[in-house]
């Protein structure tokens, strides 16, 4: 969607391609949970997008958070870096070096998915921890 969005396009909260992408997202993600199929599904969604399309399909799977941390001027220092190598990565309202202190506001102020739903909080970092073994133990436990 992101190639295909006619151009120049400015990212921002409830831009035109993010109110076009959530009900492609969750749509496909009903799809695949309603033929049965075992779907991870990953974004950096805030409560207030994932509890209320989620909500409707906890009947159809068994759904698992693995809410990913790492410190905040890790995070940012990764945003630039991707931006910087993926065009596509304009898409999203993501800082640029002058907007620091901004954007460490609003990662400290991220409301995280809270489902009454099995969860556990991997740290980035340097890798995974807990080990990925041990996530991929925890998104498999019934």
């Amino acid at each position: 969607m992101v190639h295909a969005a006619p151009g120049p396009f400015v990212p921002g909260p409830a831009d035109d391609l993010t109110i076009r992408t959530l009900p492609v997202f969750f749509g496909a993600l009903e799809l695949l949970l309603n033929a049965g199929v075992t779907t991870v599904a990953e974004a950096a969604f805030q409560d207030k997008v994932w509890r209320p399309r989620l909500t409707p399909l906890l009947s159809l799977a068994r759904v698992r958070i693995v809410h990913c941390v790492v410190a905040p001027d890790l995070a940012f220092e990764r945003i630039l870096r991707r931006r910087a190598r993926n065009s596509a990565r304009l898409a999203h309202a993501e800082p640029v070096p002058e907007d620091a202190a901004g954007w460490f506001r609003r990662h400290h102020e991220f409301d995280r998915v809270a489902l009454d739903v099995p969860s556990i909080e991997v740290d980035t970092t340097s890798g995974y921890r807990p080990a990925l073994d041990r996530i991929v133990a925890f998104t498999n436990d019934s």
